[in-house]
């Protein structure tokens, strides 16, 4: 079973070799890696060329101006040619080298449409937070699983469509509304780290971008003709709060 990577970027040097490292050290073998750059100015493109080279055919890239990042996204969904497919940002990498292989085996061990895992923040590299996803809940709960960690079959972007422009920041978070809470299609949870993110994203570096982040979490749910509890957002945010002690737990762990 083949899985397409797609990684996004945009003068991204300074960050994304350690992305490309962790694709290319990884234990499974039949990955398609995609790139999809944003007409980059500083030295990403150099990067992409060198790593080509490296990863010996498994990866196609293209670069030109797109209309930001979940635009990037669709193009790369659109280029993905795998049974699988997974976004890794080119802030992030991989937390083993063998996470593919478990995404893989999960998914065809358990016969499901997806699977998800868990994702750690750092932050001047230490653990921030330690997002660990447990088993499926409604999205209603506040729930929902940590982007990066979360591997998709190809025919549900077939099926049901790639990332909404229209929602902004969030259109990760309307994805996965519409793929696990209305259409929903089958999923497990991998109780395992499987994405290390660097923080400082867009959806969270300002408060006038949280006011739309949370604008956007509402469109979710209403393009979708689904209607959250009145707690339902809030619990979203306050579900962060956790994940701030378990990453003592991880650092423990982890030395």
């Amino acid at each position: 079973m083949k899985i397409s990577i797609i990684t996004v970027c945009y003068n991204s040097a300074k960050t994304i070799r350690d992305t490309f490292e962790s694709v290319l050290n990884q234990t499974y073998s039949d990955i398609d890696y995609v790139v999809v750059d944003g007409n980059s100015s500083d030295e990403t493109v150099s990067i992409i060329k060198e790593y080509e080279q490296k990863l010996n055919g498994k990866m196609r890239w293209i670069s030109e101006p797109d209309k930001g990042l979940y635009d990037a996204m669709n193009k790369g969904i659109k280029m993905a040619i795998g049974d699988i497919i997974g976004i890794l940002n080119s802030d992030d990498y991989y937390a083993s080298d063998d996470v593919l292989k478990q995404v893989v085996d999960t998914i065809s061990s358990k016969n499901v449409d997806s699977c998800y895992g868990n994702l750690v923040y750092i932050k001047k590299n230490k653990p921030y937070r330690y997002w660990r996803s447990g088993p499926k809940k409604s999205f209603i709960s506040g729930w929902m699983p940590p982007h990066p960690a979360f591997f998709v079959k190809k025919v549900i972007y077939e099926k049901y469509n790639m990332y909404r422009l229209d929602c902004g920041v969030n259109a990760d978070y309307e994805l996965m509304l519409r793929f696990l809470e209305k259409e929903k299609i089958t999923t497990f949870w991998i109780n395992e780290l499987l994405v290390i993110m660097r923080v400082g994203g867009a959806s969270n570096s300002s408060i006038s971008s949280r006011i739309r982040s949370l604008d956007n979490d509402k469109k979710g749910w209403t393009v979708n003709n689904l209607k959250p509890y009145f707690f339902t957002l809030f619990f979203k945010k306050a579900r962060k709060i956790p994940q701030y002690f378990q990453v003592k737990n991880y650092a423990k762990q982890h030395g």
